[in-house]
């Protein structure tokens, strides 16, 4: 190409969306490219949390400090997209003698007094005691070992819409944007990098792109890329996985501790309860993540423990990923730092027009962006001050109120909030699609709810070209259904908007069904088991699915 940018940006996730936004609205000429989707790795495979993570007080105070004045910001610029999660820590008799609990539950409360004073940055309130009356009754299903508890606050956020929101600002500040686009190689002189060969994932076209500065935001794959231009971004993955339940079991999240004595959580979420998170070294594909029954029953067996009944509720998926963490030898991987570092390779590795970035925590990615942009900034001669604290993402500059709207447009008030929650004002331009064509208020997917005009608006506007893009966007087929009541209607519509022939509609979704089978199967069993091998024979047989190839 004859143009030239300023930084091209690789990689999808929060640090990569989120140095794309700040570089643009610095007035830098930026090219963000994501060889999946925006959000389909760590990003999104994280708890969904904007945490200060209290945990990390006891030798890392900085990290909670900067995390909870992060979180505060975030919360500003997105407030439609963030929402309140109160947790209980819970202390349990069986763990210790009653004397002991006594005890313990009054180091946890000193220990969160300290907490409040950093809490108050994200504007979460402050920490409470609960006798184990109080806890009950606000939590019935909790076990009877209980003996008391303290809350503490934080923040939830959908992060595919954080990815989604950060890229449409850098798109509406000049900035280009391509998913589904694959780094395949650095184009160098010498010891310059001085752009990207990039493959489109789909027409399969190769095309060379150049840059004065190439940035690195690959997550876990920043080992890699760094690989491809001589220099060393040393990392320590590790995998973490979800549970998900097909309803909201409790009322607040409850933090637990599993068999080796990590926390863990139960937690609603959406529609749906999570159940997270491990905490291992991993060494394999990052592109094919396994998960194991160990990894399953570690989970359960931590969660029943506050939670007995919970091997009775539906599991109805999972998710995993990766954590992009900073390498450090001789410690457990719940204890490794969640520092970040962002690396000029021209002073450490001697290659100039090269920067990554690793590690860190979602609840922080803005100040890392910062960061970072500071950075490239300071390379290219370059004054601009950052603005991504002080003006909103889109969505969030005039949320409107969902009842108001869903009187004006005749649809479910519970329509229009979850309208509302993922894209803040601009739900207004997806209700006018109902004006256009009545056929847009249809129901797509009851679980969640998603209509069609949600589809299609992102489908025209936020480069969603498969339906795990619209997954991503809208939560499409998230919730109990997982696909089998809404799968080929949005592959309907996503071949109208795209103009792809039937066969390509049938291959999306058979695709679709694929990649939610992978994320299902590690859970499946019994009369769970029985009932997919129904729904496979539905879609596969009746359906014809079987007959498409790919």
């Amino acid at each position: 190409m004859s143009q030239t940018f300023d930084v091209i940006v690789i990689g999808g996730g929060c640090n990569g969306t989120g140095i794309a936004r700040d570089a643009a609205l610095r007035g830098l000429k930026v090219l963000l490219i994501e060889k999946n989707d925006f959000a389909a790795g760590a990003t999104g495979a994280s708890s969904g949390m904007i945490h200060g993570g209290p945990r990390y007080l006891l030798y890392e105070v900085g990290t909670t400090k900067l995390a909870c004045k992060d979180a505060g910001y975030i919360k500003n610029i997105a407030p439609h997209l963030c929402f309140r999660i109160p947790f209980i820590l819970p202390v349990l008799k069986k763990r210790s003698p009653q004397w002991l609990s006594a005890i313990y539950l009054e180091l946890v409360e000193t220990f969160f007094e300290v907490y409040d004073r950093f809490s108050h940055y994200k504007k979460g309130k402050p920490h409470t005691r609960l006798s184990r009356q109080e806890l009950l009754q606000l939590e019935p299903s909790l076990s009877p070992d209980v003996t008391g508890a303290v809350t503490f606050d934080e923040w939830g956020i959908d992060t595919h819409r954080l990815c989604v929101a950060n890229a449409l600002s850098a798109f509406e500040a000049g900035a280009e944007i391509r998913n589904h686009s694959q780094v395949v190689g650095l184009l160098r002189e010498e010891n310059l990098i001085l752009g990207v060969k990039v493959r489109h994932l789909v027409t399969l076209e190769e095309e060379e792109l150049r840059a004065k500065i190439v940035f690195n935001a690959a997550g876990p794959w920043a080992s890699g890329l760094a690989e491809m231009a001589g220099c060393i971004v040393k990392l320590r993955p590790s995998k973490g996985i979800h549970l998900v339940i097909d309803r909201r079991l409790t009322n607040m999240a409850i933090v637990a501790r599993a068999v080796d004595g990590r926390q863990i959580f139960i937690e609603p979420h959406e529609n749906t309860t999570i159940i997270g998170t491990t905490d291992d070294d991993y060494y394999g594909d990052l592109d094919d993540i396994p998960i194991t029954e160990d990894e399953i029953e570690y989970l359960y067996q931590g969660i029943e423990a506050v939670v007995p009944d919970i091997r009775e509720a539906r599991i109805v998926t999972t998710w995993r990923g990766i954590r992009p963490t900073l390498y450090d030898e001789d410690r457990y991987e719940n204890e490794l730092s969640r520092s970040h570092r962002v690396y000029d390779h021209e002073m450490l590795d001697g290659v100039k027009g090269f920067l990554s970035i690793a590690g860190g925590k979602l609840a922080s990615y803005r100040e890392m962006s910062e960061e970072a942009t500071d950075l490239v900034c300071k390379k290219l001669a370059v004054k601009g001050e950052c603005q991504t604290h002080l003006l909103p993402l889109p969505g969030g500059e005039d949320v409107p109120d969902p009842q108001a709207l869903a009187a004006a447009f005749g649809l479910y008030p519970y329509i229009v909030a979850r309208l509302v929650y993922r894209h803040g004002h601009r739900a207004r331009h997806i209700l006018d699609l109902t004006r256009v064509d009545p056929g847009n208020k249809e129901i797509v997917c009851s679980c969640e709810p998603v209509i069609a005009a949600e589809l299609r608006y992102c489908i025209r506007h936020e480069w969603a070209i498969t339906l795990m893009d619209l997954m991503r966007r809208t939560r499409l087929a998230a919730g109990s259904c997982q696909g089998s009541c809404c799968a080929m209607r949005a592959g309907i519509i996503l071949g109208q908007e795209l103009q792809l022939q039937p066969h390509e509609v049938y291959k999306q979704v058979k695709d679709f069904l694929n990649e939610l089978w992978k994320a299902r199967a590690p859970i499946l069993g019994g009369f769970q088991l029985a009932e997919e091998e129904m729904h496979h024979a539905i879609f596969m047989g009746a359906g014809g699915l079987d007959q498409v190839g790919g």
